[in-house]
């Protein structure tokens, strides 16, 4: 039996082909990983970049409400005042207001897109009845249709459909489609919306108007942000960010959105989102119900407020909204520091509290009031430019009684404030102790 021969060694050419070889596998290797890290890299700035985007939108966002705040909040209360206004002057102060109110309106929609983007826009996905958010958009929209002279007409829901969506979401997207359809009509118009189930288990909305349409160039630029597709002379108020929001919302609830138009007959705009199975019921629950309000008779002595705020064009603005109610009377403090100590000495029914003071912020100064028996009790309502979705949540969160953002609303402000009122009169805090969302 001969003996297995043994490979002859590698030749000197085979070496060194296999010397190149491992050079350039070594070379792709380290070009590999700087491109990893070059990417790494690009990640990191990427989001420094989202986060200072999103930190200075929610800046820009303070600043610009806070001079809102003066121009809507006085229009509002010249708007209301006695003797009314001459119809020149309210001429004048509706202008006012529908410029104040269209700027916030882009304020509130260029944060929207900023957060949707940058992936910080927070959804709460649940069953949510189409029908009961149709009935209060349609609350909304009613009289800008009739305005218009817009007829509308809404489904009737034989069975209740659900969908399975944010409902803050769906009425925003809702509202900004249905508001469309109204303003771009054509007068004594009509707008109809449907609804339709598929076998895939989607629900699918359509809301048709019978406007001028659109030509098929202008549907390819639909949803580009501030593009308003040669409506920005038509006289009708836009910014351009409300149909790209509604997409990118949808999107997010794993929907689609899309329109089809056709010149002179009108525009059909659908979406169709995932439909899903009423929600469970829980049981009734079996504490009583709480008893309605008494309201004080106007031989009570006055009721005291504080309003702790550095502003003084705001604080001159709640000043004037307080006088006219001479059950009140307010007292008012332009630090957090200053404000505790006005809390403690005159036990105010109601604190209205601003967010960023000179020396402590307003959190800080309800912790403060919170830790301290004599006015734990008193509810406090945040009336703040920080406006932000997350500023809301935490305020809540904290501790806070309600959470008004500045422009202040005249009827918002107020029922607000009745309702803190109605809790202090009840007695509520000081039987719990401190104070939470209601």
């Amino acid at each position: 039996m001969s003996k297995p021969r043994n490979p002859p060694p590698p030749s000197q050419a085979t070496l060194a082909a296999l010397t190149r070889q491992l050079e350039e596998a070594e070379r792709r290797c380290q070009v590999l990983t700087e491109q990893n890290i070059g990417l790494q890299n690009a990640k990191v700035r990427a989001e420094k970049a989202n986060l200072s985007k999103s930190d200075f939108l929610a800046s820009m966002s303070h600043e610009l409400r806070s001079p809102l705040n003066a121009i809507l909040g006085f229009a509002q209360l010249m708007e209301t005042e006695t003797p009314a206004p001459t119809p020149s002057q309210k001429g004048s102060l509706g202008r006012i207001l529908r410029a104040g109110w269209h700027l916030l309106n882009l304020i509130n929609e260029v944060l929207d897109l900023a957060k949707i983007e940058s992936g910080k826009v927070s959804l709460s996905p649940e069953p949510v009845s189409l029908g009961e958010v149709l009935v209060e958009c349609r609350s909304m929209v009613e009289g800008q249709a009739q305005k218009g002279g817009i007829r509308m007409a809404f489904p009737v829901f034989a069975d209740p459909c659900y969908v399975h969506a944010d409902r803050l979401r769906l009425k925003q997207v809702l509202l900004n489609l249905l508001s469309n359809a109204i303003k771009y009509n054509r007068e004594q118009g009509t707008v109809e919306v449907a609804y339709a189930k598929s076998l895939q288990g989607t629900l699918r909305v359509e809301i048709r108007d019978r406007g001028v349409g659109l030509a098929p160039e202008m549907l390819e630029q639909l949803f580009q942000p501030f593009n308003r597709l040669g409506q920005e002379t038509s006289g009708e108020q836009g910014t351009g960010l409300g149909l790209v929001v509604a997409k990118k919302l949808i999107e997010l609830m794993e929907g689609s959105i899309g329109v089809e138009s056709t010149l002179g007959v009108g525009s059909l705009f659908w979406f169709e989102l995932k439909s899903c199975d009423r929600p469970q019921v829980p049981p009734p629950s079996a504490h009583p119900a709480i008893p309605a309000l008494v309201v004080a008779d106007g031989a009570a002595p006055p009721r005291i407020l504080l309003y702790v705020e550095d502003n003084p064009a705001n604080l001159s603005l709640v000043e004037q909204l307080i006088a006219r109610r001479p059950e009140l009377r307010l007292l008012t403090a332009m630090s957090g520091k200053q404000g505790i100590e006005l809390a403690r000495v005159h036990q105010p029914e109601v604190i209205l509290m601003d967010i960023n003071l000179p020396d402590i912020s307003g959190i800080e100064a309800l912790g403060a009031l919170r830790n301290d028996p004599a006015t734990a009790h008193i509810p406090v309502v945040a009336i703040s430019a920080n406006a932000m979705p997350s500023d809301v949540a935490r305020g809540m969160q904290v501790g806070f009684f309600e959470y008004l953002t500045k422009p202040i609303k005249v009827n918002e402000f107020t029922e607000t404030l009745d309702k803190a009122l109605g809790f202090a009169e009840k007695g509520m805090g000081r039987a719990k102790g401190g104070v939470g969302k209601t």
